[in-house]
């Protein structure tokens, strides 16, 4: 059984910095992406960043820039350098991995973005 645990969400100023990551246990292939998702209230979840297993990177134009993904294939982890947060990137970040189209999802961390 697949199961992901996500840590790092607050609150934080705008132009502020966090670092959201989430492990992996369970069976995982070696074959897979993982990557971070996002729902503010009323929105639909939407794609943030993804990583695949080649270490290719995918970014919402929205976090282009100001985001960075990165992965840890020893560690089973995924992490989510956010930098220059803004209040429109306030949402709960849900992390996502991929294994051959079946979709596993960790249970969310707030990060809100706030003066």
């Amino acid at each position: 059984q697949v199961q992901l645990v996500e840590s790092g969400g607050g609150l934080v100023q705008p132009g502020g910095s966090l670092r959201l990551s989430c492990a992996a246990s369970g069976s995982i292939f070696s074959i897979n992406t993982m990557g971070w998702y996002r729902q503010a209230p009323g929105n639909q979840r939407e794609l943030v960043a993804n990583i695949t297993s080649g270490g290719s990177t995918n970014y919402a134009d929205s976090v282009k820039g100001r985001f960075t993904i990165s992965r840890d294939y020893t560690k089973k982890t995924v992490n989510l350098q956010m930098n220059s947060l803004k209040p429109e990137d306030t949402a709960v970040y849900f992390c996502n991995l991929n294994i051959a189209g079946r979709a596993y999802w960790g249970q969310g961390t707030q990060v809100t973005v706030s003066s």
